[in-house]
């Protein structure tokens, strides 16, 4: 199940949308921000419902 997110990126600030997958459960990942394209780590976090609990981003130096 795909859920549509606005994030910051941590580096410019800048906001913009990505989708996750929430069937997958909570997660790690790195994907590039969609304005400076720097990597952004993100930790999504899945409810036991498939609810999306929190979305964290941080930089490669947090």
């Amino acid at each position: 199940m795909l859920e549509l997110i606005t994030i910051d990126c941590p580096y410019c600030g800048e906001s913009f949308s990505t989708q996750v997958d929430l069937s997958a459960g909570s997660q790690k990942y790195v994907e590039d921000c969609a304005v400076c394209c720097r990597p952004i780590e993100i930790a999504v976090e899945v409810g036991d419902d498939d609810e999306l609990v929190a979305v964290r981003t941080a930089t490669d130096r947090d």
